[in-house]
């Protein structure tokens, strides 16, 4: 494996596997890895000749308060994993080789960006899809590889991926989970020990909605009503930002579920924003 910090060398570097005829591979994170990011990478590994992962912090997805500054870093034993699954390429450059100092241009979908984590995160998105785009054309990709776990970026980067042609193939990882199914995240090493000890009951609370909608409920407000209860009862250490029932695709709410829908919440803890969700089947 090469780490590589300069965009254009990873170009090059990826220009001449392409004149070889060999496919790429693209697994984008922000680093701190966990067995989440090497679900990733391991789904990665078989569907192409190369694999890249790249490791950048972007600085345009965090919103003023936000943790850019805190947020966990060890880019040494990332290497090493990243290494350790099969990576040809770590590509990890400074915040400066990806932004010029007078940046103008960005990328966004709007009419997917405006609910759920986009609702209280304003201009998230739009950093998302910018260095996401960069990355695909850097990077030259055959396919990529994302996680359910932040459905609504999956979402948002597929439709970026339709409406701009960009010739890559998006394919989804489900969500890697602790034993007692928190979904795994970089900043659950934040979490105290009484937060984590109910972080879980994010998960559990999104299980009971499909036990309720196997029962047949289908008021979308009903189970967005019960689920605050049981967050209310088993999780009061956190604070709701939302819960959301939404179509998947197009993550427009629903007012009933029918066949299938996304189940989203996301819970702010003292010093973590917990995501998940949960596709409802009935």
């Amino acid at each position: 494996m090469i780490t590589i910090q300069d965009p254009k060398e990873l170009q090059a570097v990826c220009r001449a596997w392409r004149a070889q005829g060999l496919s790429v591979a693209l697994v984008p994170t922000m680093g701190y890895f966990h067995a989440g990011h090497l679900a990733l990478m391991d789904r990665a590994r078989p569907l192409a000749d190369r694999l890249v992962v790249s490791l950048f912090v972007n600085p345009t997805q965090f919103g003023p308060g936000e943790d850019l500054d805190s947020y966990p870093r060890d880019p040494e034993r990332d290497a090493a994993l990243a290494e350790s699954r099969g990576a040809d390429v770590l590509f990890s450059p400074p915040p400066g080789a990806m932004y010029a100092p007078d940046h103008g241009t960005w990328i966004e979908v709007p009419d997917l960006a405006k609910g759920l984590c986009g609702a209280s995160r304003p201009g998230h998105f739009r950093g998302v899809c910018t260095v996401v785009a960069k990355l695909f054309h850097l990077a030259g990709p055959d396919v990529a590889v994302f996680g359910e776990k932040d459905w609504q970026q999956l979402a948002i980067i597929r439709r970026m991926v339709r409406d701009l042609d960009f010739p890559v193939r998006i394919e989804a990882q489900p969500i890697v989970r602790e034993a007692d199914g928190l979904a795994l995240s970089s900043r659950n090493v934040r979490l105290d020990e009484a937060e984590r000890a109910q972080a879980p009951q994010i998960r559990q609370g999104l299980l009971m909605l499909q036990e309720l909608a196997s029962g047949g409920e289908r008021s979308a407000a009903r189970l967005q009503a019960a689920l605050h209860e049981h967050f209310d009862a088993h999780l009061p250490l956190g604070e709701v930002d939302y819960i959301a029932i939404v179509d998947p695709v197009t993550l427009a709410p629903l007012s009933e579920v029918r066949k299938k829908a996304l189940a989203a919440v996301a819970v702010q803890m003292k010093n973590a924003r917990l995501i998940d969700n949960f596709l409802l089947e009935v």
